[in-house]
This record gives C-alpha cells, sequence and structure tokens, in this order.
C-alpha cells in the first residue's frame, strides 16, 4: 500500500473529531503521540487487516471532521487516513467528491441555498443575490449555490449548516433573505419547520394507505406508532416465514418505486436463495431527484414504519445488517429515525432477538454527503465502503455480489413502507389498487405552479389531469415535467395521460419516481433546461467518457442557443442529439442514459428554441 503522509499535523478539534468516532489511537503509527517508550513502534504498522476492515468509515469520518470544523484540512485527512490505513490520495479523492465536503478554509457556517428547477422557479436567484448583498464580506458565513434539498413544496429553500460540537443546522423554507440570513447567524434562534404532515394536503383522509400515519401519529412515540397498527405487518412476517413474506410480495405485484420498476419480489428472492454470506440490506434514503421530497416526509412523518419495513425485508432475504443512506441535506429526517431505532433497539423490535423470535438485526444509518449519482444502487454501495460513489458494471448484479462484494437487496423508502400494507390487508387485497400492471398505491411529489404542494397519494390508473386538480393548478400552464430532470416535458393538453408505468411509457414519457413538475408561462423555458443541464454537468462521477463529456457538451449548447432560434440554433440542435444518444447509449449508469431526456422532450413536445 502506497501511503504517502504530508507533513501537517491536526488541531486538537480535528483529531478529537477523529478520536470521537474510531476511539483513541492504540500506537504511533495511527497517530498517537510518541515519547521514548513508544517510539520504536513507528517501525511496522500495527492494526493490519483490522484497520483496513475499516475502511467504511472514511465517510463517516469525513462527516465528523466536517461537522467539527467545517473543512477538511490536510492535517485532519493525514490523521484519519492514518487510523484506518487508508492512502491519503485516494481519501482526497473521496472527499473531493462530495458537495457538502470543502478541502480548502471556509467560514464555520454554511447556508447552502437551493437553486434547482422548484426554487429556481420561485426566485432562488433573488433570494441568493439578497441573502449575499445583506450579509456582505466578512461575514463569517459562506453562501453556497445548492443542488435540491428536497423542500420543494416550500420552495425556495435554504440549509444552514454551523458546524462545532455539535453541529447545528436550521431549514428555512419557504425563504426570505431576512429568515436565511436568521438561519445562519443563529441556528438555534431559527423557527422550527413545519410539521411532515403540512406537506400532505391529504393527511388525516380514510382513502390513505402509505401516508396514513402522517398527521396522525406523534413520529417520536413508539408506543403511538404500535397503537395506530405498528409492527403488525413485522408479526404477520414472523407467521409466514422468510418464504412466506416474498411470496406476498411478489404476488402483490410490488415494483420498485425509485424510478426503475423492478419486480420487489424477484430481487427478494434472488438474494434471499444466495449460498454466500452474510446477506445485507440496503435503504436506499439518498432521494437527490430535483422536485423529489416523498421519503423525506415518510421518515419525517412516519420513521417507525421504515424500521418496522426495513426489519420485515431484511428477515426474508437472509440478512441480519441493514444499511440506512440518507441523504445529507435532512437534518430532520436523521434526528428522527436515529431515535426511532434506538427506541426500537431499546424495546425489543431490533438487536439480538428481534421481538423474541431468536432473529437478529439492527440498523445502522450512512449519511450521504451531496451526490446525486449515489442513488444509484452501486454507487451508493462503493460510498458505504469508503470509496468514491461511482457505479459498478453489471454482472455481477447486487443480489449476487453487492455490499463489501455480498449478496445484497437495495430497495428506496417508498418501496419497503409498500410491504406493510402488503402484509397487513393481503396481496390480493393490495394487489387489486391501481391496475393489472402498476399496482397498489403511488406517492407523487407535486411542486411549482399550484395552489396546493405537497405529497399525493394516489392508486395508480388516476390521469394526471386528476393530480393537478387536486393540487390547484394555476392559469397559464405551459408545461409539466414528469419524473424529475431525468424524465420529461409533457404538453397542457396532454392531461390524460395514465399515471402508471406503462401508461407513462406509450405516452413517450416517464413516471420515474412520481416527480410532478408544473411550470407556468412565467417560468422561462430555456434557462429552465440550462440548469437541468448544469446539474447533470455537475453530477457526472466522471468515470465514463460520454456522460462526462456528454454533459458538458450538453451544457455548452444550450448555453449557444439560449437566445436564438429557428434556423440560427439548428446545428446546435442536431447536435445535442447527436450527443443525447450517445449517452443515452453508451453511458454506464441511468445518469448519462437519461441526462438528454428533459431536453429532448422539451424540443420534441414544446417546440423549444423554435
Amino acid at each position: 500500500m502506497d501511503l504517502h503522509f504530508g507533513d501537517s499535523k491536526p488541531t486538537d478539534d480535528e483529531r478529537a473529531a477523529v478520536d470521537a468516532l474510531l476511539g483513541p489511537p492504540e500506537s504511533s503509527w495511527e497517530g498517537a503521540a510518541r515519547d521514548e517508550m513508544r517510539a520504536a513502534d513507528l517501525r511496522w504498522a500495527k492494526g493490519g487487516r483490522a484497520a483496513r476492515d475499516r475502511r467504511d468509515l472514511l465517510l463517516p469520518g469525513l462527516h465528523a471532521i466536517n461537522d467539527r470544523i467545517g473543512w477538511i484540512s490536510e492535517g485532519a485527512l493525514d490523521y484519519l487516513c492514518r487510523r484506518l490505513t487508508v492512502p491519503p490520495s485516494e481519501a482526497y479523492g473521496v472527499a473531493t467528491f462530495y458537495a457538502m465536503f470543502s478541502v480548502k478554509p471556509r467560514p464555520a457556517t454554511v447556508l447552502h441555498v437551493c437553486t434547482d428547477l422548484a426554487c429556481a422557479a420561485a426566485g432562488a436567484s433573488e433570494l441568493c443575490a439578497g441573502i449575499e448583498a445583506r450579509l456582505g464580506p466578512g461575514s463569517g458565513v459562506s453562501v453556497e449555490r445548492s443542488p435540491c434539498l428536497g423542500l420543494c413544496e416550500r420552495a425556495p429553500a435554504a440549509l444552514a449548516i454551523k458546524a462545532g460540537d455539535p453541529v447545528r443546522t436550521a431549514v428555512s423554507a419557504p425563504a426570505t433573505v431576512h429568515d436565511a440570513v436568521l438561519a445562519a447567524s443563529a441556528p438555534d434562534s431559527a423557527p422550527d419547520e413545519p410539521a411532515a404532515a403540512m406537506a400532505v394536503p391529504q393527511a388525516g383522509g380514510d382513502e390513505l394507505v402509505l401516508l396514513n400515519r402522517v398527521g396522525v401519529v406523534d413520529p417520536t412515540s413508539l408506543d403511538d406508532y404500535r397503537a395506530h397498527g405498528g409492527y403488525s405487518a413485522l408479526r404477520r412476517a414472523f407467521e409466514l416465514g422468510p418464504a412466506g413474506v416474498i411470496r406476498e410480495v411478489t404476488d402483490s405485484g410490488l415494483v420498485g418505486r425509485g424510478g426503475a420498476a423492478f419486480p420487489t419480489g424477484r430481487k427478494w428472492q434472488a438474494t434471499a436463495s444466495q449460498p454466500d454470506h452474510p446477506h445485507y440490506l440496503v435503504c436506499n434514503a439518498d432521494e437527490s431527484e430535483p422536485g423529489t421530497f416523498k421519503d423525506r416526509v415518510l421518515m419525517e412523518g412516519d420513521p417507525y414504519a421504515l424500521v418496522e419495513a426495513m426489519t420485515i425485508a431484511a428477515y426474508a432475504t437472509g440478512a441480519h445488517k441493514g444499511y440506512l443512506y440518507l441523504r445529507g441535506e435532512y437534518p430532520r429526517a436523521l434526528a428522527r429515525l436515529e431515535h426511532a431505532i434506538a427506541q426500537a433497539r431499546a424495546r425489543g423490535f431490533l438487536g439480538d432477538d428481534v421481538l423474541g423470535q431468536g432473529y437478529a438485526f439492527d440498523i445502522e444509518i450512512r449519511r450521504g454527503a451531496g451526490a446525486y449519482i449515489c442513488g444509484e444502487e452501486t454507487a451508493l454501495f462503493n460510498s458505504i465502503e469508503g470509496y468514491r460513489g461511482e457505479p459498478r458494471s453489471k454482472p455481477p448484479f447486487p443480489v449476487e455480489k453487492g455490499l463489501f462484494g455480498k449478496p445484497t437487496v437495495e430497495n428506496n423508502v417508498e418501496t419497503l413502507v409498500n410491504v406493510l400494507p402488503i402484509l397487513t390487508m393481503g396481496a390480493p387485497a393490495y394487489a387489486a389498487i391501481g391496475t393489472e400492471r402498476s399496482t397498489g398505491p403511488k406517492l407523487f411529489c407535486v411542486s411549482g405552479s399550484v395552489a396546493r404542494c405537497g405529497i399525493y397519494e394516489l392508486p395508480f390508473g388516476a390521469t394526471l389531469g386528476e393530480l393537478l386538480e387536486l393540487a390547484g393548478v394555476r392559469e397559464g400552464l405551459r408545461a409539466v415535467l414528469l419524473g424529475g430532470a431525468a424524465g420529461g416535458f409533457v404538453r397542457p393538453d396532454e392531461m390524460d395521460i395514465p399515471l402508471t408505468f406503462e401508461g407513462t411509457r406509450e405516452a413517450g414519457t416517464t413516471l420515474g419516481s412520481g416527480v410532478v413538475l408544473a411550470f407556468d408561462d412565467t417560468v422561462p423555458l430555456p434557462r429552465l433546461l440550462l440548469r437541468i443541464a448544469e446539474f447533470f454537468r455537475d453530477e457526472s462521477c466522471g468515470q465514463c467518457v460520454p456522460c462526462r463529456v456528454g454533459t458538458v457538451r450538453q451544457e455548452e449548447a444550450l448555453h449557444r442557443i439560449a437566445e436564438r432560434t429557428g434556423a440560427a440554433a439548428a446545428d446546435d440542435i442536431a447536435l445535442l442529439r447527436e450527443v443525447g444518444l450517445a449517452m443515452r447509449d453508451a453511458s454506464i449508469c441511468g445518469l448519462g442514459q437519461t441526462a438528454w431526456n428533459a431536453v429532448e422532450s422539451a424540443i420534441d413536445r414544446l417546440g423549444a428554441y423554435e
């Protein structure tokens, strides 16, 4: 192993941040203070395989430093590398991969202001300019333009993070200049966020299946969760046994709700049947698609449901360890889940003997740090393992060799939460909801030019027009973006599109993860497309040429034609098509394969640049 440590030394605070996570160092090799009695232990490395097996603690270690100091210095990085026996060059590559980390000095307080699609339409540019003018130079606050913060129903949004022990956060949404500056300067004094139920216009409705507890139960109370049907699904799972659970999930017709729509029962069966052990369960809670916030609302409003659903999935697939990969921009969801997991563990719903059934399972939360690509399952595995979040080539597939090279089942939050009603109402009753090929209820994230932004639950088969009628679409509707930045635009005269996987495919668009962004005629479409192109250029991991180069070329072409239409833009539109097809056909993962979708649909369906 090629280790090259610099001469920089960690400060006491940096050392304390790392030691709080890893424990005190045991030798000078790991960075302990040298004295005459211990100087000789630098002649050989100590820890060996045990130290290398802790590589997966690199990302938590970077978080620990960033949370305490606000940025990651060379001395702090070197100290963390010594503790984990990780080459500093590799650790530097990981630290610089994530948008929320900085390897350059910056103030302890960072104010992230969302400039993505919903917030851009709600005046994010003016908000940023006002904040920067109010704070001025030397304010001790770093204002950073951020991709989607997952607060689209309250756009525009800002997130303040003040480093220290402990780190403090404050959310301002919908943000004003005054409120955002207050959140940055005094996070503890900032107003509390509205309850998660405020993002659910249907909250309390009898027709709800997935959202029936949001706004009804206390999300911090395990007893309240159990009083409203909590853990009845897990008890049913133990009655059915692992094979019975998988059979119910398969018969229900449940498919993944993250966009790929792969049959969940098939994925679980493929993992459970693998002879290699251990098996792992990974919950993908890194929803970073612009316009998506459904998983955040579930985690903030009904966190015990996710803990229960993960336990069922792990039991069915033979996993005894689960990782919940949570995006770093969700501080309240993190607090709610940490509390829920601790309470479940203390009450016997997690641990060595779940509900006295002789089954052991526990959950560990891993925080992301601002990388859209980590929503791809194999990039997420790399991130957990302490590497750059770059997708892996398939095969082998995760059900064979996933996290740590072992069989792994990965599902997102909405998919997992669907398992609870499948077991409580039975597969036939669940399958009767929706359509034959798209069964069950679906969550839709509606934002933009509507009166009531939020999460809506409808059975598959409802039309786009019915959904927007619930949300109160405004006059002057120009376009609707389905599926987020990786989705496609549809026209106002296409409101009869059925919201099913097969219905949107037949209409030449995609349902994706359930994003529905409405834009009226006050939103400049060319600027919107340029923001989408900027997003994909920023978020490309750079591993494969078609995506690394194609996203840059796409943005450049859109810049050139932003002020031109008709024949003057024809050559660049032709170039966009060529680049888009190359990305779609040759990129390793879904990011590059879908980066052209929204631009293509805007040109072909909306007549952009004509």
